[in-house]
């Protein structure tokens, strides 16, 4: 019998982070507490967003709605990178990134806790910006999958083609 493997992996379905991001905008436009206040959000390149206000306060507040949105489409907050508010000229600005990939340290990291905490028979490796994991027993591969929910990792995980 073949062994069965699942992928871990870190990506965000853009279309949803582009409906909370809509979302925002015309939340931004529309609230009283932001009328005035220049509050802007947009896509800078194809994983970067820049939010801008008039004050760092209301800049501030512009990414909590952001936040707030994306928490309502499901996407894990871990994903989001956001910069501390800087000003600009009149006004202040917050750059933010959405991180996709797990990076070589994370994926390290997190091969050893499976390594070390994991059932035996179950092997994980680095393929790129993700993991494959694998062994004999689907019980075992579902044990791996409830130990990585629990670790407190920087990064929100996925798992893919489970087999």
């Amino acid at each position: 019998m073949a062994d069965s493997s699942f992928d871990v992996v870190s990506k965000v379905d853009r279309q949803e982070v582009d409906n909370a991001l809509n979302q925002a905008a015309k939340e931004l436009g529309q609230r009283f507490d932001f009328r005035g206040t220049n509050a802007t959000i947009a896509w800078a390149g194809e994983e970067g967003v820049t939010l801008q206000a008039d004050t760092e306060e209301r800049v501030s507040a512009a990414l909590d709605v952001f936040k707030d949105k994306l928490v309502k489409r499901k996407i894990s907050l871990k994903s989001l990178d956001a910069d501390e508010p800087q000003s600009s000229g009149k006004s202040y600005k917050i750059s933010a990134r959405i991180k996709q990939g797990i990076e070589s340290e994370v994926a390290k990291k997190i091969a050893k806790i499976i390594r070390d905490e994991g059932p035996k028979g179950v092997q994980a490796q680095i393929q790129g910006d993700q993991l494959r994991v694998s062994g004999k027993k689907r019980d075992d591969l579902q044990a791996v999958q409830q130990l990585l929910r629990n670790q407190d990792l920087d990064v929100a995980l996925q798992f893919d083609n489970y087999r």
